[in-house]
C-alpha cells in the first residue's frame, strides 16, 4: 500500500512505483492506496484520491478534517482487508504519521519514504518514527546523522529524487524564449509563487510589485510567471487588476510579463534569476543553477502559530543542504516588494550571478547520483524479502 498526499509526494511515489515495476514482474506486484494523478498514471489502484488535499494552515485544514478522516478510515479498512506486505508512506507527515501509528500497532510493516522534516519543527515526533516506522528512507544528506543523534538507527540516505536526473527542461533557453515571445539577449526573471491557491494569492502580488520596481530601474527586464499545472492564468487577472488600480505603470509590466502554465522547469532553466516560493521548486532552481531568492508569505495566524514552531537557521532546502545562506530568504514580514526587487537586481549583476551559480552547484552535488527512486525500490524489495524470510 502506498500513500501520498501532495503534488510533490505524488510525483515521488509514482517514480518509485515505476522503479518497482522495473525490478519485478507486474504479476508479482500489487499497488494500491491514496493517490494523486501521477500515481494513478503509474497504475496504482485508488482507494482514496488526494488531489484536493494539498492545503496548509489551521483554518484550511480544519475545514477539510471530515475528508481527511474519511480517507484515513478507508485506508485502515483497505489494509485490514488486503494485508499488504508493506505500507509505504510518502512525505505528508500530518496525515501519514497518524496512519503509521494506527497501522503499525495492528502489526503492519511501515516504510517511510522522504523523511518528515522533524529537524525543522516538532522534533519531539522523532519518538513516533522510532515507535511506528520500521525503515525510514531519507533524501537529504544530513538526516541520518540527525536521527542517529536522537537514537533512531533505521534511517538510510538514498539521495534526492531530483538530483542529476529528470529535472530537465523540455526546451532550452532559446526555445523557451522563442515560444513565449521573450528576448534571450535581455534579462529574464522567473516568478514562481507556489502551486496552492492561497500561495498564489499571498505571494504573487508582492512579486508583481517587486517586478514594477525592477522595471523602474531596469526597463529591459522580462518576467516569466510560471504557474503550476493546477493553477490557471485566469487566476492572475484579478491580481493584476488590483495592482493596476494602485500603479498606472502596470500596463508596462503586462508588456514585459509572460504567463506560462505547467512549464516551471523550462522557466527556471531559462531565467537569469528567480523569485521562488519556499518548497521543492527552490531545490529545482538550485539544481538548474539558477540564482534565486526564496520567499514566502503566510496568514498572520498561521505564521504566529505554526511558523513559530520552526527551529532551523534556514528555510530554503538548498541553504539547509549547503549549511549556509547561499540563497537569500525573505520570509513573512521580510518579504516586501522593495527587498525582493533589491535582491533580484543584485542577482542580475554578472559577477554576483556567476558566483551564486557556483555555490548552487557545490551544494546540489551533495544530493546524490540521481537514482533515488531505483535505490528506494531496491531497498524496499530487499526489506520485504527479509521480513518474509523472518516470518518463515
Amino acid at each position: 500500500m502506498i500513500v501520498a498526499g501532495e503534488a510533490s509526494g505524488d510525483n515521488h511515489a509514482a517514480a518509485l512505483v515505476h522503479s518497482l515495476r522495473g525490478s519485478i514482474p507486474d504479476a508479482q506486484l500489487e499497488c494500491f492506496g491514496a493517490t494523486g494523478e501521477e500515481m494513478r498514471r503509474a497504475g496504482v489502484e485508488t482507494i482514496a484520491r488526494t488531489d484536493d488535499l494539498a492545503i496548509t494552515g489551521l483554518f484550511e485544514v480544519g475545514r477539510a478534517l471530515p475528508k481527511f478522516w474519511r480517507i484515513f478510515n478507508q485506508l485502515k479498512r483497505a489494509a485490514s482487508e488486503r494485508k499488504p506486505d508493506a505500507i509505504v508512506l510518502v512525505d505528508w507527515p500530518e496525515f501519514n504519521l497518524r496512519l503509521a501509528h494506527a497501522l503499525h500497532r495492528r502489526g503492519f510493516k511501515i516504510i517511510y519514504y522522504i523523511s518528515p522534516q522533524l529537524w525543522a519543527w516538532r522534533a519531539y515526533r522523532v519518538r513516533q518514527i522510532a515507535r511506528d516506522v520500521d525503515l525510514l528512507l531519507a533524501i537529504l544528506p544530513f538526516e541520518p546523522e540527525w536521527y542517529k543523534a536522537r537514537g533512531v538507527g533505521h534511517v538510510e540516505f538514498i539521495g534526492h529524487p531530483l538530483a542529476n536526473r529528470s529535472v530537465k527542461p523540455r526546451l532550452d533557453k532559446a526555445e523557451f524564449c522563442r515560444a513565449n515571445n521573450l528576448n534571450p539577449a535581455q534579462p529574464v526573471i522567473a516568478l514562481l509563487p507556489g502551486s496552492r491557491r492561497l500561495e498564489l494569492a499571498r505571494n504573487l502580488p508582492l512579486m508583481l510589485e517587486a517586478a514594477l520596481k525592477i522595471l523602474e530601474l531596469h526597463p529591459a527586464t522580462q518576467f516569466a510567471l510560471a504557474l503550476a499545472g493546477n493553477r490557471s492564468p485566469v487566476e492572475v487577472e484579478p491580481l493584476l487588476a488590483t495592482l493596476h488600480s494602485r500603479h498606472a505603470q502596470t500596463r508596462f509590466l503586462r508588456e514585459r510579463l509572460r504567463i506560462v502554465q505547467g512549464a516551471t522547469h523550462e522557466a527556471l532553466a531559462a531565467a537569469d534569476a528567480a523569485a521562488v516560493a519556499s518548497g521543492t521548486a527552490t531545490l529545482e532552481a538550485a539544481i538548474f543553477g539558477t540564482p534565486l531568492v526564496i520567499v514566502y508569505k503566510e496568514s498572520w495566524l498561521n505564521w504566529n502559530t505554526l511558523g513559530r514552531l520552526i527551529n532551523t537557521e534556514h528555510f530554503g532546502l538548498v541553504n539547509l543542504i549547503a549549511e549556509e545562506r547561499i540563497a537569500p530568504e525573505l520570509m513573512q514580514n521580510d518579504f516586501t516588494p522593495q527587498r525582493l526587487a533589491a535582491e533580484l537586481i543584485q542577482l542580475l549583476d554578472p559577477a554576483h550571478n556567476q558566483a551564486a551559480r557556483t555555490r548552487l552547484r557545490e551544494a546540489t552535488a551533495r544530493l546524490g547520483t540521481g537514482d533515488a527512486s531505483d535505490k528506494a525500490a531496491d531497498r524496499i524489495l530487499r526489506t520485504v524479502s527479509d521480513w518474509r524470510i523472518g516470518e518463515e
